[in-house]
Order: structure tokens, then sequence, then C-alpha cells
């Protein structure tokens, strides 16, 4: 091989070496270009997914309110013959202690995980016979069944107003004339258990309860969820 032509062929190297080098930033840049493309319509993907489950997300944690009525029973449980001071004097005398009571309640829930939830609800009546009015506020736990019924237990704290001459017989003008002071409020703690199941866009409950294991109180009613 002469000169000229190792000058050619030397050309000829570096032509196809530029050439190479060319087509591989072009390679580079196409690729770079669309690595850039992928990128961006995956984020464009992720926040519009995003989106949903957040608004999900804060669905799901949003509280289930529930506002209704409610009629029920409450016995005392006061019994005289127990007394250890009145030297049988009570055996035969019964106090009519048991009460009916209606009022209303409001609840809210918070779920906790897929099917169990936390709440606390109040609670107010009226009654007649020896319990004037009573109301309370308790917190509570439990958890939902697939077809929406909540099963629970809670407990709290329950104020008993008394209609003392409906319990006692005894009328209230002659506690005072006599200036005999009878605290006529009490409270206690409450506890108990209940059911609520869904119908359509409310709910019908039942509650047993007791106040300090002295008292049995039973209710039932109707609901309305927000």
């Amino acid at each position: 091989m002469n000169n000229t032509d190792f000058v050619h062929c030397a050309a000829t190297i570096e032509y196809l070496a530029a050439a190479r080098r060319r087509t591989s930033r072009g390679g580079s840049k196409r690729t770079k270009n669309i690595m850039k493309k992928l990128v961006f319509a995956s984020l464009a993907a992720a926040g519009a997914l995003a989106v949903p489950a957040a608004a999900q997300a804060q669905t799901e944690t949003r509280p289930d309110i529930t506002i209704g009525a409610t009629v029920g029973t409450h016995d005392l449980g006061i019994d005289l013959g127990d007394l250890d001071a009145d030297d049988g004097e009570f055996d035969d005398l019964n106090i009519d202690d048991d009460s009916t009571i209606f009022g209303g309640f409001a609840a809210a829930d918070f779920p906790i995980g897929e099917s169990m939830f936390a709440g606390v609800e109040g609670n107010f009546h009226f009654g007649d016979g020896p319990i004037e009015s009573e109301y309370g506020a308790a917190a509570r736990l439990g958890f939902r069944t697939e077809g929406g019924t909540k099963i629970f237990a809670r407990g709290g704290y329950q104020w008993v107003d008394l209609d003392l001459e409906n319990l006692t017989g005894v009328s209230e003008d002659f506690l005072d004339e006599n200036d005999i002071d009878v605290k006529d409020v009490a409270g206690d703690y409450l506890v108990g258990v209940g059911v609520e199941v869904p119908v359509s866009s409310f709910v019908l409950r039942a509650n047993v309860d007791t106040v300090a294991f002295d008292t049995l109180r039973a209710t039932a009613g109707v609901g309305f969820k927000f």
C-alpha cells in the first residue's frame, strides 16, 4: 500500500468513525428523549391514580355520624329490704323503681382498619315514674360485619335525675318544710353492649346497659346516618 492509499484509507476510517460518533450521539439523544417521555408519562399516570386513591382514603377516614331517637326502660334496682340498718322494717315494702325512658342520641364512629371502629356517643332521655330525666356520654368500640351491622361495647358516665316523690311517696313540699335535703341527682359509670343494623338510609339499634352494675337499662331506637 503506497502513501496515497494510506492517506485515503485513513481518511475513510476517520470518516466512518465520525459518522459512527454522530450516529451514536443521535441515538443517545433519542434514547434520553424516550426515557424522559416515559418518566413524565409514569409521573402523570401515578398522579392520576394518586388523586382518587387519596380521595378514597379521605372518604374512608370520615366519621360515620348517626342521630336518632330511642325508647326503653330503666330499672333502678332499689330494694329497701337489703338495708342492714332497717331491722327488717322495710322487708315488705316495695318501691316502683322502674321507669320508661324516651329521648335521643348522637354518635360518631371512626374506622379502624377494615372492620373495627371506635367512636363516641351522647344521650338525653326523659322519664316517667321515679326518673325525671337522665343523660350521659360514652365511648364505644366494636366491629362492622360485611352487611354493615355494627356490634359494640361501650363505657362512659350516666347521670340520673330522680323524681323522689314518685320514688318514695314523700312529697317534695314535705321535704322542703322540714329542711330535709335529699340528693336527687345521682351519677356513676355506665357499661353495656349494643347493635346497630342498617336499613336503607337509617339504622335500627338496641342497647343493654347498667349503671355501676346496680341498675338495668334497655333501649331500642332508630337513627339516621349523615
